[in-house]
C-alpha cells in the first residue's frame, strides 16, 4: 500500500524518538526533504501527496545511518550556519553554533565602517567562518586557508553556492608554516583551528569521534598545537592595528592570552558562548614604524 510523506514522516519521527535522538522531530524533517529533493517548508506542505516505495527506502537508510551515530549533515550533505546554506562532507567539522561567536564578533569589529577589509580565515574547514563573513559583509574580501585539499575542495563549492566567486578566494597552506609570498596584508585574521587535547579525543561524543575528521579536531597535548603558530607566525599579514580572533576550548582562555601577549598583541579580550565558557580571544597588533 502506498504511502504519504506524512506516513513516512510519523515513521522515522517515531524511530529517531525511540532511538533517543532529541532533535527527532527536525532530523526526521531533514532526512525527508533530502531524500525528496525538496525544501523543508516545500516537503512540509505536500505531507499530504504519495510517495514512492523507493523514497521510502532511501528514508529508511538514512534513519538507520542516523541511529547508527552518523551525524544528519552528514547524511543530507548540507546545513546552515549563521543564516548562509553550506555543503557538507565529512573532509570537515560540521560548523556549530559555537562558531557563531567568531562571526558575529568579526562582524561587530567593522559595523559602521566604511571601505572594504581584507579578512584572512585560517583552518577553513567547510568555508563557513569566511563565507558567513563574505555573505554578510558585503565589502569584504576574504582568503580563506587550509592544509587539507578535500577540505578546500568544499571550500570552493561552498563559495560557488553562496555565489562569491568574486570577493573569495582559496589557498592552501599549512598554519603551522609562515604565510606564502605575496598574500599582501589583512585588517582582521579569524581561527577555528583544531584546539581538543589528544587525550581528551576519546571521551568525545561517538557522532563526533566515529565521524568528523580528527586532524580537524586534534590540537596535541594541550590544544594549542595549532593556535601557536597561527599567533607567531602569522601576524606578518596583519596591518597596523589589525585585529585577530581565535576560537578556543573551555579552559583555555588563560594561555592563549599569555600567547598573544608575548607575540606583541594588546586591547586583549574574551568573548563567551550561550553556555558562558570564553569561545574566542581577540586582539589587536600594533605594529612599530619603521
Amino acid at each position: 500500500m502506498a504511502k504519504t510523506y506524512s506516513d513516512i514522516y510519523i515513521e522515522a519521527r517515531r524511530r529517531l524518538k525511540e532511538a533517543g535522538i532529541e532533535a527527532y522531530g527536525l532530523e526526521a524533517r531533514l532526512i525527508l526533504a533530502r531524500a525528496a529533493d525538496k525544501s523543508v517548508e516545500k516537503l512540509m506542505q505536500e505531507l499530504n501527496l504519495y510517495s514512492s516505495d523507493e523514497f521510502a527506502a532511501d528514508v529508511a537508510k538514512m534513519v538507520q545511518r542516523r541511529i547508527e551515530g552518523e551525524p544528519v549533515p552528514y547524511i543530507t550533505g548540507t546545513w546552515e550556519f549563521y543564516g548562509v546554506p553550506l555543503d557538507i562532507t565529512r573532509d570537515a567539522l560540521i560548523p556549530r553554533a559555537d562558531t557563531e561567536v567568531l562571526v558575529r564578533a568579526a562582524i561587530a569589529l567593522f559595523e559602521g565602517r566604511n571601505g572594504t577589509p581584507r579578512i584572512l580565515d585560517l583552518c577553513a574547514g567547510s568555508g563557513c567562518v569566511g563565507v558567513a563573513l563574505a555573505v554578510h559583509m558585503p565589502g569584504a574580501r576574504v582568503v580563506m586557508v587550509d592544509n587539507s585539499p578535500r577540505a578546500l575542495s568544499l571550500c570552493r563549492r561552498n563559495i560557488a553556492k553562496n555565489n562569491l566567486d568574486v570577493r573569495v578566494m582559496c589557498v592552501h597552506a599549512d598554519v603551522t608554516e609562515k604565510p606564502p609570498m605575496l598574500m599582501g596584508t589583512f585588517d582582521l585574521i579569524t581561527c577555528n583551528a583544531p584546539y581538543i587535547p589528544t587525550a581528551e579525543l576519546a571521551t568525545l561524543d561517538r557522532s563526533v569521534r566515529d565521524y568528523e575528521p580528527v586532524e580537524a579536531l586534534d590540537g596535541g597535548a594541550d590544544g594549542l598545537d595549532i593556535i601557536r603558530p597561527a599567533i607567531r607566525l602569522w601576524k606578518s599579514v596583519l596591518k597596523d592595528n589589525g585585529a585577530i580572533m581565535l576560537e578556543i576550548g573551555e579552559g583555555q582562555a588563560p594561555a592563549v592570552r599569555a600567547l598573544l601577549e608575548q607575540a606583541g598583541f594588546t586591547s586583549i579580550y574574551a568573548l563567551q558562548d550561550a553556555g558562558g565558557t570564553d569561545r574566542v580571544m581577540a586582539a589587536r597588533l600594533k605594529k612599530e614604524k619603521t
